[in-house]
């Protein structure tokens, strides 16, 4: 099996899991449109839907069925993937051949008009009066008039809240992959910062954690390395700008390993740090630690986005420490519910699983970070990655 392939027990674990999930809440279907959501239902993960940023498919998954509407164009390696050509319901025109033209994909031309033909096709499958949900934050204006001119008579539940608590909660699985994601990152940022040296640019360093990120499998989505001044700017692309003695140079690195992503942070000084570089790190990771302290289930996130703002002031980052979020929820997504934030009062959950950072960024002086990944347990926290969290050390 492809590195990137997710396992197939996996797949069968999360549909296993919705469906037990649509039983409890009352549901006879959900009709998932999200590029995350769609992956969830049914494990494919579509090109398409990486190069455009949203879905062209949707997976509608009922006690005994998944049924998914997508392009002809996404029918060959969806069934190479694994779905059934029966339950495969295609839109639009894409030309695959084959010897006699009897492959499933090279028929599925014009089987269906649109993206909302092939979708209401699929819910004609289900039997009538069923209570359906829908993914409806995913779901654009257009497409819920013509839906509503398709199907006139099927009423679509708002599930996309509950969809986001159902993947919140992750399977072990899930949870060894986001372990598996985080631990490449980590290894990543300490090999580019272990070879990194005074007189390297930004772009060089980041060329070294994306070649580490390729060899594991991984998918480079943002390699964030900026130095001295640059590294306030928080999501800026690294340059040519040479690292100097006394400079902040700072990670921020995320991308996918089989679908599940991870988001890190570490910060490294250009030789020797001055003290308020110094003091200032020692207050941000303090503040980091706080929430590792703090968290478990049942606390909300707000009380833990309190926890960090107090301590990392406490700590000696002048006041006041303003930040929108000291952490998110982290899965098929990079930012999940719930996000550690002043208005968030949703109870953390054994088996959520979290970033938590506690970034500063000070124009015209530097920025640094820390941000690791975490899983709750039933007593509190384990760490997904934890190497090498104190302030480094880039030698000349």
């Amino acid at each position: 099996m492809s590195a990137r392939r997710i396992p197939a027990a996996l797949v069968e674990a999360r549909r296993a899991n919705l469906r037990a999930a649509l039983d409890r809440a009352g549901f006879d279907g959900v009709l998932t449109l999200s590029a995350a959501n769609v992956d969830y239902a049914s494990g494919y993960r579509s090109v398409a839907a990486v190069v455009h940023g949203t879905s062209p498919l949707a997976a509608l998954v009922t006690g005994d069925r998944l049924i998914v509407a997508g392009p002809v164009s996404d029918s060959a390696p969806a069934f190479d993937f694994g779905l059934e050509p029966d339950d495969y319901l295609a839109y639009g025109r894409f030309f695959f051949e084959s010897e006699g033209g009897l492959a499933a994909p090279t028929r599925l031309v014009d089987q269906h008009a649109d993206y909302a033909s092939a979708i209401a096709a699929a819910v004609a499958r289900v039997p009538a009066g069923s209570r359906l949900a829908i993914d409806d934050a995913a779901c654009p204006e257009p497409l819920r008039r013509r839906l509503g001119e398709l199907l006139p008579a099927t009423e679509f539940v708002d599930a996309s809240g509950w969809l986001a608590e159902v993947r919140a909660v992750k399977l072990e699985g899930e949870v060894e992959l986001l372990e598996r994601s985080a631990r490449i990152v980590e290894h990543a940022m300490l090999t580019a910062i272990d070879e990194a040296a005074i007189g390297m640019t930004e772009a060089d360093i980041a060329r070294i954690v994306t070649r580490e990120l390729v060899a594991a499998d991984f998918d480079p989505r943002f390699t964030v390395v900026t130095a001295g001044e640059r590294s306030a700017l928080a999501d800026a692309f690294a340059t040519d700008r040479v690292v100097r003695e006394g400079d902040l140079v700072r990670f921020d690195i995320g991308g996918m390993y089989q679908g599940y992503w991870a988001d890190l942070g570490r910060t490294a000084v250009a030789g020797e740090p001055t003290a308020r570089q110094a003091s200032f790190y020692r207050a941000i990771l303090a503040g980091e630690e706080a929430q590792f302290e703090l968290a478990k289930p049942g606390v909300p996130a707000e009380e833990i986005f309190r926890r960090a703002i107090e301590v990392t002031e406490a700590e000696g980052l002048p006041a006041p420490y303003r930040r929108q979020h000291c952490g998110h929820g982290i899965g098929l997504e990079v930012y999940e519910a719930p996000i550690i934030r002043p208005d968030a009062p949703t109870p953390l959950v054994p088996g959520m699983t979290f970033c938590f950072e506690t970034p500063y960024y000070e124009l015209g002086w530097g920025g640094m970070m820390v941000e690791d990944a975490l899983v709750v347990t039933e007593t509190g926290i384990r760490l997904l990655s934890d190497r090498r969290r104190e302030l480094q050390v880039i030698s000349a």
